[in-house]
């Protein structure tokens, strides 16, 4: 992007502001405009940390104040209201605003968290019973789920409850045994739970989507990571799985395993005799998976493998298999896992937490405060109009202007701000619990009106905020300043440049001879023989109509490159101009090159051969130029107790 010239890291979390983070007094003026202390400390400590040699405060302190004073000349101008650019920096603050209303310890705790859990797998039991139709019926199963977890922790057998109260279909299989889980496997708050009760010890009741579930933690051990296999499977009957049709399918498997003892490629086996259709199309090849992903006997045959090596025929539910094993993975590195991981956390119940816990912390700073008095209020105003029913949201909450809550400078928020939150087809048994669902609404309408608040006000608010939007904003302008008064003049004035470089003829010199001219390159031997025969007959013409009259003969079978070059810097023309060994032609396409036209000399013969050194040299003397009008134009004014006071910190 254009702005990294001026803007190396333009995200910087948790910037402290400096010594006087507080009180923040003002640095400077320019053209009237305040500069505070936090704003000069942010850059100047970001410019330290650029630094291979460090800068002093005060060589600092005079590139500051020109970097503001062209920013002063940007506003003069009018940049800040161009739509484009008004439009720009509107998309970076609605950009750069997401970070600062998420709590960015605790997401990062929920990445590490997740990583932990990768490294190892957990062995459980598991029961489960169902969830209620209402919050009521969830609670009183809850509750029950409370009463069969003190049974186990009295003595009770836990697999005999399982069978008892388990609604999990499994248990007839298992009694609740669920053996090792890995990673992944289970919705978060399940997850969490098996990973986080210790070993021998019960979970509390967790509610997920599924059910309500109580979890024994029976042991753990480190992850093995995860295997990439083929197979080649052999189906047993779904009906009448006799012992002799379970043999028939033995012969299968064994015929097969004879013909890859016999050399036979097992995945061109695998696409022309194995039953499991989703895999035998790619050779039997399955995705790479980690423990308990797969039947036990399978995963048990996989993992006890060598890389390449092929296993017997052996049973599981399913029929007969034979795996051929490709590769052991082992649990990636951390920083290998963060991207998976943090789209997995983007996908589920932890999407939310992080905003949550921010949420929470921007009500406390802007001091939250329900009105205590509000239940009092809503019963009063009930028990006057009969009860709740659609006219009351309309005529009494509608048009209410007691006060909800207030927060940050007493700033009141009026019960009317609620109506759209509330169903006036709703029905209550009585006012009181009219009353409570109402006031159930405060907190919704609070995080919602004090986060926009804060979102509108954070640039005031917060100072690593202000800081980053201040030098996203600024850098726009002094981009936009800088091209339009230096870059583009010194890069377009031609005739400037001219009399620049003839006014200075020691001034732009080399330190070794140049090859100036034109290579011609070619797609094969028979067009560059052609090229030299037209040139046989351009030679005496000047050099834009030799190459004018080539382009127009020969179009896309050769390309021309104009060159200015030393010996060392390009291989191409080392060998056409200064006796080096040929090389490989640096145009794709075009293998075959040589010398159309130019010559080596000693120095420069016209501006054109160091436009680029003569345009640094004017752009510099433009900019200096410019800076001392700036300078003329513009008020500057330092306090010199508070640049006394830097000094000392930063000497």
């Amino acid at each position: 992007m254009k702005l990294k010239y001026f803007i190396s890291a333009l995200i910087v979390a948790g910037v402290v502001v400096g010594a006087w983070a507080a009180k923040d007094p003002v640095l400077m003026t320019i053209n009237n405009k305040p500069v505070k202390v936090s704003e000069f400390e942010y850059l100047y400590k970001k410019n330290l940390e650029q630094q291979v040699t460090k800068e002093s405060l005060d060589e600092y302190v005079e590139r500051f104040v020109n970097y503001k004073l062209k920013v002063a000349e940007a506003e003069r101008l009018g940049y800040d209201t161009l739509p484009r650019i008004v439009n720009e920096l509107a998309g970076y603050e609605n950009e750069m605003l997401t970070p600062f209303l998420v709590d960015t310890e605790l997401q990062e705790q929920l990445v590490r968290e997740a990583y932990d859990r990768m490294t190892k797998n957990v062995n459980i039991s598991h029961l489960m019973l169902a969830r209620g139709k209402d919050k009521a019926e969830d609670n009183a199963q809850i509750a029950r789920m409370d009463s069969i977890r003190n049974c186990i922790l009295s003595g009770e057998n836990f697999n005999d409850l399982v069978m008892k109260y388990s609604i999990d279909r499994s248990k007839v299989n298992n009694k609740g045994e669920y053996s090792f889980i890995s990673s992944g496997m289970f919705p978060y708050s399940f997850e969490y739970a098996a990973f986080s009760t210790p070993v021998g010890e019960l979970s509390k009741p967790i509610v997920t989507d599924y059910g309500i579930h109580l979890i024994r933690v029976n042991g753990v051990r480190p992850d093995e990571g995860t295997v990439e296999v083929a197979h080649i499977l052999r189906l047993f009957p779904r009906e009448n799985l006799t012992d002799s049709a379970k043999l028939a399918v033995k012969a299968q498997i064994d015929s097969i395993y004879a013909c890859i003892q016999a050399g036979e490629d097992f995945e061109e086996l695998a696409k022309k005799v194995s039953q499991d259709r989703g895999t035998a199309r790619n050779g039997g090849k399955l995705p790479a998976f980690g423990r308990s992903r797969m039947v036990k006997p399978f995963e048990d045959v996989a993992f006890s493998l060598g890389d390449g090596e092929i296993s017997q025929p052996f049973e599981t539910a399913y029929g007969y298999h034979i795996v051929k094993k490709f590769s052991h993975n082992p649990v990636p590195t951390f920083d290998e896992a963060r991207p998976v991981i943090e789209q997995k956390i983007k996908s589920d119940e932890r999407s939310m937490m992080p905003i949550e816990s921010k949420t929470k912390q921007i009500l406390a700073e802007q001091n939250y405060k329900k009105n205590d008095k509000l239940h009092d209020y809503l019963m009063k105003e009930l028990n006057k109009h009969g009860g709740f029913d659609s006219t009351f949201v309309t005529d009494v909450i509608a048009k209410s202007n007691f006060t909800m809550f207030t927060y940050a400078n007493n700033h009141k928020s009026p019960l009317s701000n609620m109506v759209k939150l509330l169903n006036p087809k709703a029905k209550y048994a009585n006012n009181d619990i009219a009353a409570a669902e109402i006031e159930a609404n405060v907190d919704v309408v609070a995080k919602q009106e004090i986060v926009k608040y804060y979102s509108d006000n954070l640039i005031e608010l917060n100072p690593d905020y202000r800081n980053l939007m201040n030098e996203y904003r600024d850098g726009t302008l002094l981009f936009e300043v800088m091209n339009n008064e230096v870059w583009k003049k010194a890069k377009s004035d031609d005739d400037a440049l001219k009399q620049r470089f003839n006014e200075n003829p020691g001034k732009y010199t080399w330190d070794a001879p140049h090859f100036k001219g034109i290579m011609v390159c070619a797609k094969n031997d028979s067009i560059l023989n052609e090229v030299k025969k037209a040139m046989s007959q351009l030679v005496s013409m000047p050099e834009d109509t030799i190459t004018t009259k080539l382009n127009k003969k020969f179009g896309q079978n050769i390309k021309m490159v104009r060159v200015i070059s030393k010996k060392g810097e390009n291989e191409m023309v080392d060998y056409i101009a200064f006796g080096g060994n040929k090389a490989e032609s640096a145009y794709k396409g075009y293998p075959i090159y040589e010398k159309l036209l130019g010559r080596v000399i000693a120095q420069p013969e016209e501006m054109s051969d160091v436009k680029g050194l003569v345009s640094s040299d004017y752009q510099d003397a433009l900019e200096q130029q410019w800076m001392d009008g700036l300078h003329k134009r513009y008020k500057v004014n330092i306090n010199q107790k508070v640049l006394k006071q830097l000094k000392a910190i930063y000497k």
